[in-house]
């Protein structure tokens, strides 16, 4: 394997994981639709290798991870079914707080089916990622899943690999979480992937133009359903604390004015089975414009949620990649605020975007730390 490559590890081989995988093939050809950046140095989305794969689900668990990223429940789009055979079989995981007990009122089809297999204790994840000489461990996790998040990224600090949080358990914006990998050297991305064209962006995006235009925003709700192994286990509502403060805090930071919990609802709605993994979001604002005259914006988003997930993730991991060869440990700022939801400092999208490329055209640790501190002057109160 060339030392171009970049090697992963992933936790949770779900529809998250699928298109990532299929995504590293599909742009080994020609086509550059939907990047956007081909390129994050030297490294283009091909270079990107699966060298390692944990997951709890029995049609998973001991199959090569071509194999199980179509294995049911799996249901995201097939838009690139021919992928070259990994040397990865997909290892039995660490179970703790990663399933919903709602999960057993669902057939096999819709939710998960745990493996008999034996889980592996802290010591076989260390010494699995290091055997695999895995660079970055990828979480894909289901929401809510804390104990198994926390475990996880320990095992990345134990193993010396950078660690990616793909969803709302609080690492990268835990002072506690960040002071380790910071301490350790060790890169930090997180929490809570945005997607490429998702809710969170399109509703940001209005509400900053309501702010450059002079409205003003007095409510709001964004409302989400889908039919993936997400939207169904999101369906226990106690496991939504920290995705509801994710989300809501993505779209609040924006506003010019702070909203009263009353007039904000933000986060996932419903499970519909027949969606699938296409996700829909209706977004509604209310406020007023010149003369205190009423305006209202509704908007109805209809997208495919893992390959939306993905087509930030396959930047994550490149960007995760500059910063091991920079030798940059703790929480990676920059790409946390430009590509997460929850990142431990919230700043407009489009500072955060010319701050990405900056970071991205700029190898020298000197110019990094400049643009970070250039960063904490763009931060949203």
């Amino acid at each position: 394997m060339s030392s171009s490559h970049i090697k992963i590890a992933i936790v949770g081989v779900g529809n998250c994981a699928s298109s990532l995988i299929q995504g590293i093939h599909y742009y080994s050809k020609q086509s550059t639709i939907g990047l956007l950046h081909p390129f994050i140095g030297n490294f283009k989305p091909s270079d990107i290798i699966p060298v390692l794969a944990f997951d709890v689900d029995s049609r998973k668990v001991n199959k090569h991870i071509n194999e199980a990223i179509f294995a049911q429940p799996n249901c995201t789009k097939q838009f690139c079914k021919d992928i070259p055979q990994y040397n990865v079989i997909v290892k039995m995981g660490k179970v703790l707080d990663s399933i919903s007990d709602i999960m057993r009122d669902y057939s096999n089809d819709y939710s998960y089916q745990v493996s008999s297999s034996e889980e592996p204790s802290e010591l076989d994840v260390v010494q699995g990622l290091i055997r695999s000489k895995a660079e970055i461990l990828l979480n894909y996790l289901p929401v809510g899943s804390e104990e198994a998040t926390q475990f996880y990224a320990n095992c990345a600090l134990k193993a010396g690999v950078a660690f990616i949080n793909n969803i709302p358990v609080f690492i990268a914006s835990d002072d506690e979480w960040s002071k380790k990998f910071k301490d350790n050297n060790i890169p930090l991305i997180g929490d809570d992937i945005k997607s490429q064209i998702g809710a969170t962006i399109v509703h940001r995006t209005l509400a900053n133009l309501f702010k450059q235009r002079g409205a003003r925003i007095e409510r709001t709700y964004q409302l989400n359903t889908g039919g993936n192994t997400d939207f169904l286990n999101m369906t226990d509502r106690s496991r939504l604390k920290s995705k509801k403060i994710s989300k809501t805090e993505a779209v609040q930071s924006s506003f010019q004015e702070r909203l009263s919990p009353s007039d904000i609802n933000i986060g996932p709605s419903d499970y519909v089975p027949w969606q699938k993994d296409n996700k829909i979001a209706f977004i509604r604002i209310e406020g007023s414009i010149f003369g205190n005259v009423p305006i209202d914006i509704e908007l109805r988003l209809s997208v495919e949620d893992s390959p939306n997930s993905a087509g930030v993730a396959i930047d994550m991991i490149r960007c995760c990649k500059l910063a091991l060869i920079r030798k940059q440990g703790g929480v990676l700022e920059i790409p946390s605020a430009y590509f997460c939801k929850h990142p431990p400092k919230q700043i407009p999208d489009d500072k955060a975007y010319e701050l990405l490329e900056k970071y991205i055209s700029n190898a020298s640790r000197k110019e990094i730390e400049f643009y970070s501190h250039e960063m904490n002057g763009a931060l949203i109160s």
